[in-house]
């Protein structure tokens, strides 16, 4: 999913040098011929729970509205939209909000790529979340572009640095030491098991700058919630051989950092969720939200037969958005600041 800037953006790599993975995916989806920068934009490569149905973003207009009321329905409310795209989210956000509400939203889009040219003009694009928000800030698919380092265990049971070129090969680096070591110990431990030696090829992805962007990320809400929806994984369900993948027009490809791809991996996001964070799944939170892909009463079917389509179309697009082994297995992470949760029972 399209992302804001992330910091120390790294200079232009010499052809075929080796480099770390965050340093490689950091250049291409974000460098200045970087994936994210395309003008077909993400919705020409891959499909997220915005592209699947209109329902999603009458989902989070809804949260919105909670937290508006969580609020004390301020005279001006924020919804910040991180990692915006071409904007359909937050357009469908202010779509879905009564005219009440919307008057006193103020819309950002956070987003490198150049703003729409058809962009709804009451949506300000910027390139780095702003600060002091009160409202909602809604991170759809972003932090799995945030780009982080692989580990990878070598024939001594040694975790070390996964290096790549600009082609995809790869070679083992340094060990991992320091607080990346410190991450992979509390986080994702290589071995699982406590004295066990670390079968060669296991992989890991180190999650610390997935953390550090999230928490600076909450850190612009003042008061509000901090959403995070993203593939993700806990501590007793990370895949031993990682995630990192690619996407291009459609289809999951290898994961080359030539800007040609987008370069992706789940999210450890029960470590994002380290300050005070709640973990669930994107359908137990749509359902709290009213999107549930029941079926329509047959009966409408003879009394309204247009209503039945309609209905009948929507629950198959609520089924995909909460659907188990499919987008309802997405993780939410909800961050309350100095308001009740909303998404509380």
């Amino acid at each position: 999913m399209p992302r804001a800037t992330p910091p120390d953006a790294p200079a232009a790599p010499a052809a075929g040098a080796w480099r770390g993975w965050r340093a490689a995916a950091q250049d291409a989806l974000y460098g200045p011929r970087g994936f994210y920068r395309r003008p077909e934009g993400p919705a020409g490569h891959f499909r997220t729970s915005v592209h699947a149905s209109p329902l999603f973003a009458e989902a989070v207009a809804r949260l919105f509205r909670r937290v508006d009321a969580a609020l004390g329905r301020p005279e001006v409310v924020d919804f910040v939209d991180m990692g915006a795209g071409r904007g359909e989210l937050i357009t469908g956000v202010l779509d879905a909000l009564p005219a009440e509400v919307a008057t006193r939203t103020r819309a950002y889009a956070v987003e490198i790529a150049a703003r729409p040219e058809d962009l709804d003009p009451r949506i300000e694009w910027r390139a780095a979340p702003p600060r002091d928000v009160t409202g909602l800030l809604f991170a759809n698919e972003w932090l799995d572009n945030v780009p982080l380092d692989i580990a990878e265990v070598d024939r001594a049971g040694v975790p070390r640095l996964v290096l790549v070129r600009e082609d995809g090969t790869e070679r083992l680096g340094e060990p991992v030491t320091g607080a990346e070591a410190r991450w992979l110990a509390r986080w994702w431990p290589l071995p699982a098991e406590e004295g066990l030696r670390a079968e060669e090829g296991l992989r890991a992805e180190i999650g610390l700058p997935r953390d550090a962007a999230w928490a600076d990320a909450v850190a612009s809400v003042s008061r509000g919630l901090a959403v995070a929806a993203d593939y993700a994984h806990t501590a007793d369900t990370r895949p031993p051989f990682g995630t990192l993948t690619g996407f291009r027009e459609g289809r999951e490809t290898a994961p080359v950092p030539d800007g040609s791809c987008d370069v992706t991996a789940h999210v450890a996001l029960d470590a994002c969720a380290a300050r005070d964070g709640r973990l669930l799944r994107q359908r137990d939170a749509l359902h709290t939200l009213g999107i549930t892909g029941a079926r329509p009463p047959l009966t409408l079917a003879t009394t309204d037969p247009a209503a039945y389509v309609r209905a009948l179309a929507s629950a198959g697009e609520a089924a995909e958005l909460t659907a188990q082994g499919g987008l309802g297995d997405f993780g939410w992470l909800v961050q309350p600041v100095g308001i009740p949760d909303p998404l509380a029972d």
